[in-house]
């Protein structure tokens, strides 16, 4: 079956650019697309997408409080989060909102795609640019733990590569092994961590 999203975008060319965009992909289907969170909250609900995609500033509301209003009237609902900004504090407002991903605007075609594909398979991507931030924030507030010694040697270089930025797809083309077997490693890997995302898994791999 599709992935089913709906977007919440105040300016009308991305909205519309948006939608064909999905539509036209194999495997996807634009629900609604909504120019406010106020818009959103109204009409979300009933439709149950798969993914919603959500600009942080918008009119009113923003973003982030519309996901974290949408959650709790949707806890399964998978948030994407798009924005032109890099600040720190909104990465962080916005996975504390609920928020599964944080994909700058800039991002080609192909890897909004990607990262939509990642979200509603429990993934959280982010724009490289996005993961360094996150990175260099635990790396400073890390606290050391030795669950990273139970990983095998390829449990960490995937966890490196993971804690550096990289999509799924991308960690799979570079060590040359499926999408599917990275999937699998970074559950266990998540697992023996005991932690359930990567910004966690990224704590603990700097605080090795």
């Amino acid at each position: 079956m599709a992935i089913s999203v709906s977007i919440v975008e105040d300016v009308q060319d991305t909205r519309n650019g948006l939608r064909e965009l999905l539509n036209g992909a194999n495997g996807f289907a634009c629900l609604s697309t909504y120019p406010t969170a106020e818009a959103a909250l109204a009409g979300v609900p009933a439709e149950k997408p798969d993914v919603v995609l959500v600009d942080i500033n918008l009119p009113g509301m923003n973003g982030i409080e519309c996901v974290a209003k949408l959650k709790v009237q949707l806890p399964q609902l998978r948030a994407l989060m798009m924005t032109t900004y890099e600040d720190r504090e909104l990465i962080f407002n916005s996975l504390r909102a609920g928020a599964s991903g944080y994909l700058l605007k800039n991002a080609t075609h192909g890897e909004l795609i990607q990262a939509i594909e990642q979200v509603h398979a429990g993934g959280a991507p982010m724009s490289m640019q996005i993961a360094r931030k996150v990175v260099e924030h635990f790396h400073q507030i890390a606290k050391p733990s030795s669950d990273v010694e139970k990983l095998t040697e390829r449990e960490r270089e995937i966890l490196g590569l993971l804690a550096e930025g990289y999509l799924y797809k991308e960690i799979s083309d570079k060590l040359g092994i499926s999408f599917h077997t990275v999937k699998t490693h970074i559950h266990v890997i998540y697992e023996k961590l005991h932690v359930q995302s990567r910004t966690q898994a990224t704590a603990k791999y700097f605080g090795r």
